[in-house]
């Protein structure tokens, strides 16, 4: 038979109330008594029964993960580790994949969905800040990734022009002067392409350069990366160096270059962003511009934790994520 909390108690010379208390992690409870509790839960293999302690609280133990598209390696290794940080609180995820629609992001945030879980992790691309606002289920609810306006909602994201610009001013710091990047769009919604964007131009200004060029994609895949680099190679004027918006354009990109015999670093050097685990194995390595996916996810979590408390939490948080600049094979001659 699965152990119980009386059996616990038994087996420690405690009380119930006391092992509950170790379990629940409340900090009034001695060393030697935790010590003990634990020791006999370690022994018993005992394991909380998660379900009956939501249905008291009136909890499901389950949050949801929306996110635009699991097919971008980006969104799935930021899932897993929601996976493992929310694993941590005992909750399990949902995972949501809304391609960008609008009609599946309202569906998202309209509550459909209340019943099953406790509270959402979100990343939209079309929403805006009025649907948000017009919102009246009231699942706590975190933001990932670029802001929809000003709403008051928590909010975690990277500083995507600042990143952009490090990746930028790194190829420019390499001698590269024909810069040119690949990932913009020209969608009214698509806030990181714009945000990058800027973070390009705005080193290129700093360096009293305009952009070689710029390439529109449709989207942020591999197939889009590649078809944009071979325009960029077709134009009579390639470039020397190229900024791609993220990682998989850019292992697309680095496909067409060696595909038509261009050397890379050599005669265009090439960035990337996300530091997706692809990059680490490509050949040659990706350089790339790397957020703290773990950062992201762990807060964001905590996030979501301290609106389900119960108790009156602080004003909404805007966090931002750290990022670095990693310089892989594709940069480094």
């Amino acid at each position: 038979m699965r152990p119980r909390l009386k059996d616990v108690a038994e087996h420690a010379g405690v009380s119930v109330k006391t092992v509950s208390n170790v379990v629940n992690g409340y900090p009034h409870v001695s060393h030697d008594t935790r010590t003990k509790v634990e020791a006999a839960i370690a022994e018993l293999a005992y394991r909380p029964n998660l379900s009956a302690r939501n249905l008291r609280q009136g909890r499901s133990g389950v949050i949801a993960l929306a996110v635009p598209d699991l097919s971008i390696p980006y969104f799935a290794e930021l899932a897993t580790r929601v996976i493992e940080a929310a694993d941590r609180h005992g909750w399990t995820v949902l995972i949501d994949q809304t391609q960008g629609d609008r009609a599946k992001e309202l569906l998202v945030v309209s509550g459909i969905r209340a019943q099953l879980i406790d509270g959402l992790l979100f990343s939209p691309l079309a929403l805006t800040r009025a649907d948000l606002s017009a919102r009246s289920d009231r699942t706590p609810m975190v933001l990932l990734g670029e802001r929809v306006g000003r709403s008051r909602l928590d909010h975690i994201a990277v500083d995507n022009i600042a990143a952009a610009r490090l990746a930028t001013t790194h190829l420019i710091e390499l001698g590269r002067r024909r810069v040119a990047a690949i990932g913009a769009q020209r969608s009214a919604s698509a806030m990181t392409s714009k945000q990058r964007l800027r973070g390009f131009q705005s080193a290129l200004g700093d360096a009293s350069l305009t952009a070689h060029a710029v390439a529109y994609v449709r989207d942020f895949h591999r197939s889009d990366g590649a078809a944009a680099m071979a325009q960029l190679l077709e134009s009579g004027s390639p470039p020397d160096a190229v900024f791609c918006f993220n990682d998989t354009l850019a292992l697309g990109a680095l496909r067409t270059l060696l595909s038509r015999g261009v050397r890379v670093p050599q005669d265009v050097a090439l960035i990337g962003f996300d530091d997706i685990e692809d990059g680490r194995f490509s050949t040659p390595s990706l350089s790339t511009i790397a957020p703290d996916k773990t950062h992201i996810a762990e807060s964001a979590v905590d996030l979501l934790a301290t609106r389900l408390a119960g108790t009156p939490g602080p004003p909404p948080q805007e966090l931002c994520a750290p990022h670095r600049l990693l310089v892989r094979e594709t940069t480094s001659l």
